[in-house]
């Protein structure tokens, strides 16, 4: 009997379905896990202008209130109260006074966590990705339903494991070493979707790699 050559897949694989990613899927306490597995989920913006939809590239955990760079560390505050919440729900906040910065809460009710949403395809930098999405304060504490015009659909696409870049986190010095250092932010390889001539911060310069904006009324072709 001939012998076949075992394929190591270098690229993600995608099935022709989609789904919305129901807030149970989010409610595990795993929050490293959960963050490694959105990775090639697609974040999709929805209103009446139609939909924008991206491919998730980088995350980072932050994993209950003795995460020393988790704002639930800070314990139950006015701000960090959906922190404690039910999963799937929306965290904004703004970082230094510029930034929005998009987080998906994580974990049954009482286990502050959530995942911090750092990149799609082609948009790199949690600023950047919300301000092409038009994610704003509005959206703290909306569900991740479509109703809320932002949520997660899985299309079926796996990142092989080895394609995927863990490292420590940005911009936490102030948490300390040991939790500074933990590696828990995540990304897809660089190449892994065949993007060429992009810049350092992850554009072109032309409309995003990977983003298909589709009028409600757009039938395609």
């Amino acid at each position: 009997m001939a012998k076949t050559k075992s394929r190591r897949r270098n690229s993600p694989t995608a099935h022709k379905s989609r789904r919305v990613v129901a807030r149970e899927e989010f409610r595990g306490q795993n929050t490293v896990a959960l963050a490694r597995s959105l990775l090639g989920k697609v974040l999709v913006r929805s209103g009446a202008d139609g939909r924008i939809e991206g491919i998730i590239t980088e995350v980072e955990a932050y994993h209950t209130a003795a995460d020393l760079a988790c704002h639930a560390s800070k314990g139950r505050t006015k701000r960090t109260e959906l922190l404690f919440g039910p999963a799937g729900i929306w965290y904004v906040y703004l970082c230094y006074g510029i930034h929005e910065m998009l987080n998906l809460v994580t974990g049954p009710a009482k286990h502050p966590a959530a995942i911090l949403i750092r990149g799609i395809q082609g948009v790199s930098g949690p600023g950047r990705v919300t301000r092409h999405l038009s994610v704003d304060r509005r959206l703290n504490g909306a569900p991740a339903r479509p109703e809320s015009g932002l949520h997660v659909e899985d299309w079926g696409l796996v990142i092989p494991r080895g394609r995927i870049v863990a490292g420590p986190r940005v911009g936490i010095d102030y948490a300390g070493p040991v939790w500074a250092a933990k590696p828990w932010r995540f990304r897809v390889a660089d190449d892994i979707f065949g993007s060429a001539d992009q810049r350092p911060d992850g554009s072109d310069g032309s409309p995003p790699v990977g983003l298909a904006r589709r009028a409600e009324t757009d039938t395609g072709s």
